[in-house]
């Protein structure tokens, strides 16, 4: 587990610890259970491939999450929260109620935008995402200036 440099403050180090947006969003998708890496990058869209391994490792360096290898081929890796990283979960459950409340946004907000709630929503009825499949986007209208013209 990293020292963090600060104030002294027990706030700003738990900050720091949970500092960016996806932190908050790995842990919330972990919640249910352990997932594979590309479980995690459907779930968080639209977050980079890059982005979500550098936050995997930094989680797992502070002791939020454990990596586990099955080896294989290609080699299968699960990520699942540490009783450290639990320790997250009653602020996850405090920020989607502050959310709602706030009116940013709610569970079927993200259920009509993406096609589902997240995995640790409490409307959630579905374990996983194995079976997930992306909105349908309508075909793009072509304008009636849109053709090509060949000399």
């Amino acid at each position: 587990m990293r020292r963090r440099d600060g104030d002294g403050c027990p706030v700003s180090g738990a900050l720091q610890l949970i500092g960016d947006k996806w932190t908050m969003l790995v842990v919330r998708d972990l919640s249910n259970g352990p997932k594979r890496t590309t479980e995690l990058l459907l779930a968080l869209r639209p977050i980079s491939s890059r982005t979500l391994v550098g936050r995997l490792r930094d989680m797992e360096h502070d002791h939020l999450i454990d990596r586990r290898e099955f080896g294989g081929s290609p080699p299968r890796v699960e990520y699942g929260l540490t009783e450290r990283g639990r320790l997250l979960l009653p602020l996850l459950e405090s920020l989607r109620s502050l959310g709602e409340a706030m009116g940013c946004d709610t569970c079927s907000d993200r259920k009509h935008d993406s096609g589902r709630v997240c995995a640790s929503c409490p409307l959630d009825n579905s374990d996983s995402y194995d079976n997930y499949e992306p909105p349908r986007s309508q075909p793009r209208q072509r304008d009636a200036d849109d053709s090509i013209i060949l000399l």
